[in-house]
């Protein structure tokens, strides 16, 4: 078990569904207690998502840590705090849909990508309402889609996407397509943005493939239980207890993951 450090700062990353929000609902009063703790002792919170922009800005104002950026479509883009200058992002997801439009046909097929489907599509995916699903297409650095193939189809179908410069990733429904940028890799900058004259303590929590990078580079990570997900696999961190997996899903376990360890 790893102790909070008193010399550090803390800084708390996380993904949102099946991890803070539930994954049926997409709820989140079940964590309100911790999160209440969090914004007492001005811990920032950084929410890491395969959910745009659109969809994550006003999530994290209802959360109340509308003061922190957010990573925004899996680690593709970033979305800054409330008044902030908002990241350019060319025309990055038009060109990634011209690439996915040339893949080999007997591919291409298996994927339904969110510009395939539509709204309806999306909210019957999803579940999310028609208002939700809008927000959900807005789509600025990434496509996620359902998989319909077979395993090796859709190794050979990410293999011939990586020789075009995507990158594929599986999160807890969807195989998402971007031209890269991990969660990882967001949840480093914006640590060393938020505090450049200190290392932080990093914590990280998620439930699905797509967040494993993110859980191995925090100090201290949570595998959220998600009984609907893929799961994640045994970490090294489990080891030694910088990695833990909690009992309860989503919410629940989120809240009782942070209070452990801010009151611990």
């Amino acid at each position: 078990m790893t102790d909070l450090p008193p010399d550090r700062p803390l800084i708390v990353f996380t993904d949102l569904d099946g991890t803070l929000l539930d994954h049926e609902t997409y709820a989140f009063a079940a964590a309100e207690p911790a999160l209440a703790l969090l914004r007492e002792r001005a811990v920032p919170l950084i929410l890491a998502s395969s959910k745009t922009a659109a969809e994550i800005a006003p999530i994290r104002s209802e959360l109340g840590f509308g003061d922190c950026p957010a990573i925004v479509e899996n680690g593709a883009g970033v979305l800054p705090p409330e008044g902030g200058e908002a990241e350019a992002s060319g025309d990055d997801y038009q060109r990634l849909r011209a690439i996915i439009a040339t893949a080999p046909a007997d591919l291409r097929r298996h994927f339904s990508g969110f510009s395939d489907m539509g709204v309806q599509g999306i909210a019957a995916a999803t579940g999310l309402s028609d208002d939700a699903s809008r927000l959900a297409a807005t789509r600025r650095f990434s496509e996620p889609g359902l998989w319909s193939g077979d395993a090796d189809e859709r190794a050979r179908f990410i293999a011939w996407l990586e020789r075009h410069g995507v990158h594929a990733r599986s999160g807890g429904r969807f195989l998402t397509l971007s031209f890269g940028g991990t969660k990882a890799g967001r949840m480093e900058a914006i640590a060393g943005e938020i505090f450049p004259d200190a290392r932080p303590f990093i914590v990280a929590l998620g439930d699905a493939p797509n967040d494993v990078e993110m859980l191995k580079a925090a100090d201290r990570a949570f595998i959220v239980a998600n009984p609907h997900g893929t799961g994640v696999p045994r970490l090294a961190g489990e080891d030694d207890g910088t990695v833990t997996r909690t009992a309860e899903p989503g919410p629940s376990g989120w809240n009782g993951a942070l209070l452990g360890l801010l009151s611990g």
